[in-house]
C-alpha cells in the first residue's frame, strides 16, 4: 500500500473511533446545560425586576404592613447580592445557597399576596393586578426554566456516565455532575386549606 493510503485509512479510523467516543456529545449536553441555567437565570431576573414595583404599588394601600413588605425587600436584595455564574453548577454547596434564596424570596412573596387579601382596594387597582398577572406568569416561566434545565442535566449526566461517553469523561474531559432543581424543604407535605 501506498503511504497516502495508508495515512487515509489510519485518519479514517480515528475519525471513527473519535466519534464513537462522545466527546461531541458530551461537550453539546453540557452546553445545553448552560444554556438551560441562562433561562432560569433571566426569569429569576425578570421576577427581581418586578418586584420594586409590586411592593411600591403595596405600599400605597398598605403602610402599616411594614413587616412584610420588608421581608419581600430583604429577600430580593439576599438574591440580589449571589454571584451567580456557570461555575456554580459544578458546587452542590453554592447552587443550594442559590435555591434556598430562590425560597426565601417566594416564600416573603406567599405572605405579600396574604396581606393583600386584606386590602379590596388594592386587588381591584388596576396597576396591582397587572403587576400580580405578571409576578404569576413569572412564576410559571421560572417553573419551566427549572424543569427544561434538570432535562439538560439529567442528559448531560447520563453522558458522562454511560460508556464510551464515561471512558471519554474519566480519560479525556473529567466533567463533573451537574445540580439539577430540587423540590424545597417541606414540599412533600401538602398544604391544607382551611374555610
Amino acid at each position: 500500500m501506498k503511504k497516502p493510503t495508508l495515512f487515509a485509512l489510519a485518519a479514517v479510523i480515528v475519525l471513527t473511533t473519535l466519534s464513537g467516543c462522545g466527546y461531541n456529545l458530551m461537550q453539546a449536553n453540557e452546553e445545553a446545560v448552560f444554556a438551560a441555567w441562562g433561562d432560569v437565570e433571566a426569569t429569576y431576573q425578570r421576577r427581581a425586576d418586578l418586584i420594586p414595583n409590586l411592593v411600591e404599588v403595596v405600599k400605597g394601600y398598605a403602610k402599616h404592613e411594614a413587616d412584610t413588605l420588608k421581608a419581600v425587600t430583604e429577600a430580593r436584595a439576599r438574591v440580589g447580592s449571589m454571584q451567580v455564574s456557570k461555575q456554580m453548577l459544578n458546587d452542590p454547596q453554592a447552587f443550594a445557597r442559590f435555591q434556598q434564596a430562590q425560597g426565601e424570596l417566594s416564600g416573603a412573596l406567599s405572605r405579600l399576596m396574604v396581606v393583600v387579601e386584606k386590602y379590596p382596594d388594592l386587588k381591584a387597582n388596576q396597576n396591582f393586578l397587572d403587576l400580580q398577572n405578571q409576578l404569576e406568569g413569572t412564576e410559571n416561566r421560572i417553573n419551566v426554566a427549572r424543569v427544561r434545565y434538570n432535562k439538560a442535566v439529567q442528559e448531560f449526566n447520563t453522558s458522562i456516565r454511560t460508556f464510551p461517553n464515561s471512558m471519554t469523561n474519566s480519560l479525556i474531559l473529567h466533567l463533573a455532575r451537574k445540580e439539577p432543581f430540587k423540590a424545597e424543604e417541606g414540599a412533600k407535605v401538602a398544604p391544607k386549606v382551611k374555610f
